[in-house]
């Protein structure tokens, strides 16, 4: 049947980063909706508590719950990993959607400007330690949970190849770029166990709290909004998606008035980095 609105994904697990607002919210709040047990975390407790209230309880929705948690914090990551399969009973879909944005660079006093030698170095660190770091440990802490169900799901959300390349555009983009490679190499670390890893990316810029302002300014009646990235999310949920694995999908072209396998194969872009043979230097 055409569409992704009547995927269920009852019976499974996910646990959404950055899920107190914007694209983790989104996705958070859908999965949700959707059947699976939802652990909503963000280093904001108060903020992921509100994001999983608004489907707490909802029709068709799955258990929910709240978590706070510092991503760059092993400790940390852990122990949402272990609440997470406590309260909700396992561990089958990772999204790792939390990020630092360029818009913490710009706003240091120690920032002459964007260009990687005048930025604050300080803040700098600090956005590839969330973005890469961060998503990392989670990873780290969550496969061998899915691999021991032998099924799982790891989706790491990155950007377009445009905003990788853009002018006074680092940290961000260095720390897409990062997980894109990440993203290649640990599908193929995963090969055999059941769990897949892919990358998300929206399509292009998106209304979220940490757009810079002039962005917002620049892209006034073009930005869009966070649930370009849902339809695409449900489906690397489920059990469509089997067996696919170091890929990145586009939330834009993904058409969800047909059925999910053609909108995904519409919708799957080249990998940024080119993959190459395995055992190959």
């Amino acid at each position: 049947m055409p569409g992704t609105k009547n995927i269920r994904l009852d019976g499974r697990v996910a646990l959404v980063t950055g899920a107190a607002s914007g694209l983790g919210r989104a996705m958070a709040q859908a999965l949700a909706r959707h059947g699976a047990k939802v652990a909503f975390l963000d280093i904001d407790h108060t903020k992921a508590e509100m994001a999983a209230r608004a489907v707490r309880g909802s029709k068709g929705a799955g258990e929910v719950l709240a978590l706070g948690a510092d991503i760059t914090r092993s400790d940390d990551c852990e122990t949402a990993v272990r609440e997470a399969v406590m309260t909700l009973g396992g561990l089958h879909i990772l999204v790792n959607c939390a990020a630092r944005g360029n818009i913490h660079v710009q706003q240091s006093e120690k920032t002459k400007s964007m260009k990687f030698w005048e930025a604050d170095p300080e803040q700098w660190t600090k956005v590839i330690d969330t973005n890469v770091n961060g998503h990392f440990l989670m990873a780290h802490h969550a496969a061998p949970q899915m691999i021991a169900g032998h099924w799982g799901r790891i989706v790491n959300v990155t950007t377009s190849l445009a905003t990788m390349q853009r002018v006074n555009n680092s940290p961000y983009s260095v720390s897409k770029v990062a997980m894109e490679g990440a993203t290649l190499v640990w599908s193929k670390d995963l090969l055999g166990t059941g769990v897949t890893c892919n990358s998300l990316i929206p399509g292009g810029a998106v209304d979220t709290p940490f757009l810079e302002p002039q962005s917002r300014i620049d892209l006034a009646g073009r930005l869009q909004q966070p649930e370009i990235v849902v339809a695409p999310m449900l489906w690397l949920a489920s059990e469509y998606s089997d067996g696919v694995t170091g890929s990145r999908f586009v939330g834009k072209l993904w058409d969800d008035n047909l059925p999910p396998s053609e909108a995904a194969r519409l919708a799957r872009e080249a990998p940024v980095i080119t993959p190459v043979p395995a055992g190959t230097r």
